[in-house]
Order: structure tokens, then C-alpha cells, then sequence
């Protein structure tokens, strides 16, 4: 597994608390929010949050693209990496 993807799992599962569930359990490619993980737009907000402040990744809530990149976490991982450059 991409360490970064396994970062952002573990960091999903602190951030919002999911208890008993472990990064294994994330599908990398799976939807984060509605039907994939289940994730609302509070988590969003949290989420995003956290990403920031480990990342020092800018997120804009107003963007259309910010959405396209937290589909999933293999989509969030893109988005670090290209932020980093």
C-alpha cells in the first residue's frame, strides 16, 4: 500500500473517530462520502481540517475541483503530492 494513502486512512479513522475500523478496511478507491465510507459534510469539515494542518494543503470549500479531489483517498493523495510540488 502508498504510504501516503495509509496515512490519510489513519488519519480519516482519528480524525473522525471511527472506532474498530482500521486503514485495511478503507478501500482506496471507494467513495468517502454517501455510498462509499458513509461520510457527511461535518466530517468533510473535519476532515479537510486535519488535512490541513498536517499537510499545509490549501482547500477552498467554494471550489467544484476541492469535491473531485475528496472522493476518495486515492483522489486525496493526488492532490498532497501535487500540492507539494
Amino acid at each position: 500500500m502508498d504510504p501516503l494513502s495509509n496515512e490519510i486512512k489513519v488519519l480519516i479513522i482519528d480524525t473522525l473517530n471511527l472506532e474498530g475500523m482500521t486503514p485495511d478496511e478503507i478501500d482506496t478507491g471507494a467513495a468517502l462520502f454517501g455510498e462509499g465510507l458513509g461520510l457527511d459534510s461535518i466530517d468533510a469539515l473535519e476532515l479537510g481540517l486535519a488535512l490541513k494542518n498536517k499537510y499545509g494543503v490549501v482547500l477552498s470549500a467554494e471550489s467544484e475541483e476541492m469535491r473531485q479531489h475528496f472522493y476518495s483517498v486515492e483522489t486525496l493523495a493526488k492532490f498532497i503530492t501535487e500540492q507539494k510540488k
